[in-house]
């Protein structure tokens, strides 16, 4: 899920080479032109007094492309860019970095359709895995999976909290059968292997604690812990006071 920044790529900041196009009386660059740099980029949009302002198309040599909007020679606004790998993002710039909402569609045509950050995945968002239909929708963090959230496969789905990309403490699957199992998901350490979570696998190794099984029950983020243990404890408590 790496993400490829257009930053790889930019060499935007060269001003020189070949210009046609509205002027200034300054003489500046202003209104529509298309200008061709000496790296052999190519720029066709709106300019102001001698930077790309507004709507415009930043065709890279590499085959990367950039249509929206332009502030001050950065991308800024509604856009998007097509990297050459086969990736895109199509959504909010901050300072050509991607930043607000948008939609990133990976080179395996997995996406990511939430919020960004300073380049990275973070605030609310799904990931969704083309191959096997699996997603993940709730909280991210720096690009990670962090806090409430909840991981949606074809039968069943996980609801609880998520530390660096993986399961942790207290939560549930919830069967389509009609019945859930709570219980706790630690982590330790062991040597790289693969699981039920796929690529996200490293050095860490979930095991997962079941407790009890419940019928289907409402999901409060953050608050897995309590539902199955006071079913629990009430059935103890009247079999404690039962003559």
């Amino acid at each position: 899920m790496s993400d490829i920044g257009s930053d790889d790529f930019d060499d935007e900041q060269n001003k020189l080479g070949e210009y046609e196009g509205d002027r200034n009386e300054a003489g500046e660059r202003h209104g529509f032109g298309k200008a061709v740099l000496p790296n052999g980029d190519v720029y066709q949009g709106h300019y102001e007094t001698g930077q790309r302002h507004g709507e415009g198309t930043y065709r890279f040599k590499n085959g990367a492309r950039y249509i929206g909007d332009y502030c001050q020679n950065m991308k800024h606004g509604q856009g998007t860019f097509y990297y050459p790998d086969g990736s895109k993002y199509e959504g909010s710039w901050v300072e050509d970095l991607r930043h607000g909402h948008g939609l990133y569609t990976y080179p395996n045509r997995d996406t990511y359709d939430g919020e960004w950050l300073h380049h990275v995945r973070h605030g609310q968002g799904i990931y969704h895995h083309h191959d096997t239909g699996a997603e993940y929708k709730g909280s991210w963090v720096n690009g990670k999976m962090e806090s409430a959230g909840e991981y949606i496969h074809t039968h069943h789905r996980y609801k609880g909290s998520f530390v660096n990309n993986y399961p942790c403490g207290p939560g549930r699957y919830v069967f389509h059968i009609g019945c859930e199992q709570h219980g706790e998901f630690h982590q330790t350490e062991q040597d790289r292997g693969e699981g039920e979570w796929g690529e996200l696998s490293s050095n860490t190794a979930l095991k997962w604690i079941p407790k009890c099984i419940t019928g289907l029950t409402p999901w409060t983020p953050g608050r897995d812990s309590t539902a199955g243990e006071k079913e629990t404890s009430s059935a103890e408590e009247g079999a404690e006071n039962s003559p």
